[in-house]
């Protein structure tokens, strides 16, 4: 691979500015040892194992590793999806697929297989808790006191404000959150009534002055320096404002709400 080329195909480059960071092992292990109070150190331990899109069915997760028999899988969210679960038993099973030879299945000796933990980093501008569950049985047509299918799914609120430990114990982590909400504070309402070029410019400019600031705040100076033109990109083209002011809307008619300013949701 060659390190020093960072031209962005528009058509093809489909990361998000999540998977950009966390990509990195040493930030990787940093965020596994801050969600397990553990101070491991070679980042070379660890397995990636993250899905990129190329499989049958076109799956990608956003991060997920194996790392001393535990198999991570962490998503990011900028807005409440239940559905979730059902998302990761189809990135856990694919992961499977790729790492277990199946001919080992039938075989009389227990199989040992890495423990699954599935995570998601929340940072919408809906209110959620701290943390929240998600269950694959709460998807279920016909309830079951014990169902024989489980997946669970902890949803934690890395908004500011939420989750200090965690925050506080993933310098990265916490950056990134900081990023994203400098983000939301620059793009300005006058993205509702502009057309998508209009649009793009706004976020382009605004997503430029986050980074900007982050940089002179020592907040992912780093990886801004080395990755600034691909987190513009990106953030362009993860960032639907028609698709984010529908989810929003929707769900605040849902909710009995009539507000006539709807807050916009950073997606990356």
């Amino acid at each position: 691979m060659n390190k020093k080329k960072n031209k962005i195909d528009n058509k093809n480059y489909k990361d998000t500015v999540f998977r950009l960071i966390f990509k990195d092992r040493q930030r990787l292990l940093e965020l596994y040892n801050a969600m397990n109070g553990t101070n491991y150190t070679n980042a070379e331990d660890l397995t990636i194992t993250t899905i990129e899109g190329e499989t049958y069915l076109k799956m990608k997760n956003d991060v997920s590793f194996v790392f001393y028999y535990d198999l991570s899988l962490f998503e990011h969210q900028s807005s409440p999806c239940p559905n979730i679960p059902l998302r990761d038993l189809f990135y856990v099973a694919e992961i499977f697929r790729e790492i277990v030879d199946i001919s080992l299945t039938y075989k009389a000796q227990l199989l040992k297989i890495p423990t699954p933990r599935f995570v998601v980093f929340y940072n919408g501008t809906i209110p959620m808790e701290d943390e929240k569950v998600h269950r694959l049985s709460d998807m279920y047509e016909n309830k079951t006191e014990n169902p024989e299918l489980e997946l669970v799914v902890k949803v934690l609120n890395i908004n500011e404000g939420h989750n200090k430990a965690l925050l506080d114990a993933c310098k990265s982590l916490r950056d990134y959150s900081i990023f994203v909400g400098k983000v939301r504070k620059y793009i300005s309402e006058e993205i509702f009534n502009s057309d998508n070029d209009k649009r793009k410019e706004i976020i382009r400019l605004s997503v430029a002055q986050a980074i900007d600031e982050c940089i002179n705040e020592n907040v992912l100076k780093n990886f801004f320096l080395q990755y600034r033109k691909e987190v513009v990109e990106v953030s362009v083209l993860e960032y639907s404002a028609e698709r984010h002011i529908q989810v929003i809307g929707d769900e605040r008619y849902e909710e009995g709400r009539d507000d006539t300013l709807i807050a916009l949701v950073y997606s990356v």
